[in-house]
């Protein structure tokens, strides 16, 4: 077992909690060590972390939480000397089910730090999608109707960066591990009486995908709202973004205390040659101006300017017009997707998004709604709609649908 950390200590002279024993903080590798190869032998374990953002790029690791069937801890990974490879390497064991909730930005980041995603996993927030809980059904409300238990709220604005961390904060960080192990064990009989498991599996494929998780700076401009006027302007973004992105990772900063974005599309729009242009930019900061950091950012746009026109890229597609009753067909698609899903429980968002259906009403195919079970759930019933097969009336007042009638398609 870790060992009592002096912040137990703290926090029990200060008798926040009397009868409920002190929480497990593991701040040492050979407590971590030990703690990981008991776990290694459980089927699964539920997994949460805390971390800081605002003032990296990168998220910083803050905590840990991790349990079993039958004991649990935090784990400190600020704590001096800590090592944290036996918990990058349970997370590899194949062998043991890693369950998170809404666990894309925990495997983001153990991704980022030990270059590994936690496979097999089980994510509870999709999972209770797939068993109708609504769309991004939140941990608090898995805990009040799965397991029947009440958070305390009073720790959930903690700076997890500081120490130490009372007691009431290091119970508040696990419970989001302890009713975990009931919240999965309940959703888990749910969906092998539904017969859904197939359809957790898919969703947990893309989770685990790395393509997930990838930051690729040449991708970097697409976040940036920015209308180019043509292919030179386009250019000039995709390459200062990538610019700036490479610098917020090598510099561990967020993207804006780099460059703005607004100060990125003047830059791409204006194109300054100079110093002096630069700092005739309204919202390009006075302080870069005689930076580095301007130097690189004249050459990238002298780069830019230099480039052949058949370098250029290819200006975006500007959106079009919807083909003559696509929005019509779209509104009825949304209207059956709405009827499917009451039907089977299920959340409307997981099967199709609002751009999907508008998408397969205008003519496209390429979807993921025709795809796996997305498509024996809804997909298939779509395209029979858009093919005048099935219609949508009303039955003892609800809508429903119902085949066409003979020779009405």
């Amino acid at each position: 077992m870790g060992r009592t950390s002096h912040r137990n200590r703290e926090s029990r002279n200060r008798g926040q909690d009397k009868t409920a024993a002190p929480v497990m903080v593991i701040d040492t590798p050979e407590a971590l060590d030990a703690f990981c190869k008991r776990l290694s032998k459980e089927r699964f374990v539920t997994v949460d972390t805390e971390f800081m953002r605002e003032r990296t790029f990168w998220p910083r690791l803050c905590l840990i939480q991790m349990a079993g069937a039958n004991e649990a801890a935090v784990i400190d990974p600020l704590a001096e000397g800590m090592d944290l490879a036996p918990f990058f390497e349970l997370m590899a064991d194949e062998s043991v089910l890693k369950v998170f909730h809404a666990g894309r930005q925990d495997i983001e980041i153990i991704h980022h730090l030990a270059g590994i995603i936690p496979r097999p996993l089980f994510d509870t927030q999709v999972a209770a999608m797939v068993c109708g809980f609504g769309d991004q059904v939140g941990y608090e409300a898995l805990v009040n109707r799965l397991a029947g238990a009440r958070i305390d709220k009073g720790a959930r604005f903690t700076d997890w960066s500081r120490r130490p961390l009372s007691e009431q904060q290091l119970r508040y960080a696990l419970s989001d591990v302890t009713h975990l192990r009931v919240i999965f064990e309940r959703l888990c009989e749910m969906l092998e009486t539904s017969g859904r498991e197939p359809w957790l599996k898919e969703e947990m494929d893309l989770l685990t995908d790395p393509e997930t998780y990838a930051q690729r700076p040449e991708d970097a401009w697409k976040r940036v709202k920015f209308r180019p006027r043509d292919a030179r302007q386009l250019a000039a973004m995709q390459r200062l973004a990538a610019w700036r992105e490479e610098e917020a990772q090598r510099r561990d900063l967020p993207r804006r205390r780099i460059l703005k974005d607004e100060a990125l599309v003047e830059l791409a729009t204006q194109m300054p040659e100079t110093k002096e242009d630069l700092a005739r930019l309204r919202l390009f900061p006075e302080g870069l101006v005689n930076n580095p950091a301007a130097e690189r950012i004249l050459a990238v746009i002298r780069e830019v300017r230099a480039l052949p026109e058949e370098k250029l890229p290819a200006m975006p597609e500007r959106r079009k017009a919807p083909p003559e009753g696509a929005n019509a067909r779209a509104d009825v698609l949304k209207l059956a997707l709405k009827i499917v899903c009451e039907r089977e429980n299920l959340a409307p968002r997981l099967v199709a998004s609002a751009a999907d259906i508008e998408a397969l009403a205008a003519g496209r195919r390429d979807l993921p709604l025709l795809r796996g079970w997305r498509r024996q759930v809804f997909g298939d019933l779509a395209l029979k709609l858009l093919e005048g097969k099935r219609v949508i009336g009303l039955r003892n007042g609800k809508p429903d649908i119902f085949p066409a009638p003979s020779g009405a398609h």
